[in-house]
């Protein structure tokens, strides 16, 4: 009779196959955890000086929102991609933290891009407040991308001090 916990392996596996397995799935965490983290923090970063643009022209708007499209796209892929690994590795609370940002992204993308776009419409009829609005819409982006980089290095503290 087999231990607890070792039903998980697939039948027919050796625990040298399941190493193997394991050891790929925690490179490949450690791969996509790090492109989740560079991504977050490239886009943070570039986003900042973008609030500097005056945003009274559709061509600022239609930008800030092209280079937010493109954050949520690879943001939303390099979570997909930790998600998986952290499932394989046998790391669920990874994995559901990566897979709740994967959401996050998702819903941001879709709302905020829309909102972004909605207001680009306006400025470039010069609606009276949209370039007002469409900079705390960019802002509010930025301070969840913060927010979200915060957790990604919370969490990488919290899963060194599970590895001690």
């Amino acid at each position: 009779m087999e231990k607890l916990g070792a039903g998980l392996r697939p039948e027919g596996t050796s625990h040298v196959e399941e190493r193997k397995m394991l050891s790929s799935a925690l490179y490949a965490s450690f791969f996509f955890t790090v492109a989740l983290l560079v991504t977050t923090a490239y886009f943070l970063m570039g986003g900042l000086p973008l609030l500097t643009l005056k945003h009274d022209t559709p061509l600022d708007a239609r930008f800030v929102r092209g280079f937010f499209n493109v954050y949520y796209r690879a943001a939303f892929w390099a979570s997909l991609g930790a998600f998986v690994s952290y499932a394989l590795w046998g790391r669920y609370p990874f994995a559901i933290g990566v897979a709740v940002n994967a959401c996050i992204v998702s819903l941001l993308r879709k709302h905020l891009l829309q909102a972004m776009q909605q207001l680009g419409a306006q400025i470039e009829a010069s609606s009276d407040g949209a370039i007002h609005h469409f900079r705390r819409v960019h802002s509010a982006a930025l301070f969840v991308n913060l927010v979200q980089l915060v957790a990604i290095v919370w969490g990488l503290l919290w899963l060194s001090q599970q590895l001690k």
